[in-house]
């Protein structure tokens, strides 16, 4: 039996039962039982298949649980954030390391499209999932027209 060390986004947990996604390799596990995770969560746990046919996995060690928020803000995006919109088509996306740490994502969209695109990032578990590969504590999401501006951040 080999057990599975690493960061997971909850995507799914009930009394019973909760569904793990590595953020790493996006591998999915389902826990046999629910050891008091909730949906949208991220853990850094330890899980093993359980025996005999290990198609289910229990948690072994949990060493975190915690939020990671994302939320729409009422700034606009930086001028690095609008020089990259300026210089890239419609439809693309663009990333960057920040100074320090974390990362920038700026994409482009239809400026008819940009507060459903804004909305479509915050609401996407994806953009969590990032979050905790990246290593971050928050995710900031800014918009100008045609402009989305995506930031993972340190506390």
């Amino acid at each position: 039996m080999s057990t599975k060390e690493g960061t997971f986004l909850v995507t799914h947990a009930d009394d019973e039962s909760a569904t793990l996604r590595d953020v790493a390799d996006s591998q999915v596990l389902t826990l046999s039982e629910n050891p008091g995770l909730d949906a949208g969560s991220v853990v850094d746990a330890t899980v093993e298949p359980e025996p005999p046919m290990e198609v289910t996995y229990t948690v072994v060690e949990l060493d975190a649980e915690r939020t990671i928020p994302v939320e729409r803000v009422e700034f606009e995006p930086t001028a690095q954030a609008t020089d990259i919109a300026a210089d890239q088509p419609v439809g693309d996306l663009t990333t960057r390391e920040r100074a320090g740490e974390g990362e920038i994502h700026v994409l482009t969209v239809p400026e008819e499209d940009t507060e459903d695109a804004a909305t479509e990032v915050v609401e996407d578990e994806a953009t969590v999932s990032r979050a905790a590969r990246l290593g971050v504590d928050r995710v900031e999401v800014r918009t100008a027209a045609g402009v989305v501006s995506v930031r993972y951040l340190p506390d």
